[in-house]
């Protein structure tokens, strides 16, 4: 007697009820050749396996190899991002090393152009007093006479 699609809908409804669902079974339908389901059944049979056991370590086998392959990508993306990491650190060091010798420079300068440019100053009018037409002793530049030298 051929099994009509409401048998075994009922025995497929028969067997889900009866499944342990504490290891998470899914009934899944994949179209797959005879062929092919014919050799699916032999390895199974020489293996020692229900054929739906025998799937689900074939499913996870295959799940395990892409998620390796995904983990040993994301691996040497990690890699090759800290070895990229290292490489700007230590330009930035650099950087860093240039730019406080170029400010170290800088202030030298600053102090030697401020020494030659300076005139020396006394902080105290000389105890003599200068001519009138004579530098000011305050170094201003100009003339005492113009600068302290009026009275007043």
């Amino acid at each position: 007697m051929p099994l009509s699609y409401q048998r075994l809908a009922k025995i497929d409804g028969q067997l889900r009820s009866k499944l342990d669902h504490a290891e998470g079974i899914q009934l899944v339908k994949v179209p797959v050749s005879d062929a092919a389901w014919n050799t699916w059944r032999r390895y199974c049979d020489l293996a020692g396996l229900p054929m739906g056991r025998g799937l689900a370590m074939l499913l996870q086998q295959e799940l395990a190899t892409v998620v390796n392959d995904d983990l040993e990508g994301v691996a040497a993306l990690v890699t090759a991002r800290e070895v990229d990491v290292s490489r700007r650190e230590v330009a930035a060091s650099e950087r860093e090393a240039a730019l406080y010798r170029r400010e170290q420079n800088l202030e030298m300068r600053e102090r030697r152009i401020a020494t030659r440019t300076a005139a020396p100053v006394s902080a105290r009018p000389p105890t003599t007093k200068p001519g009138r037409n004579e530098p000011c002793w305050c170094g201003s530049g100009k003339k005492f006479k113009v600068c302290h030298g009026r009275p007043g």
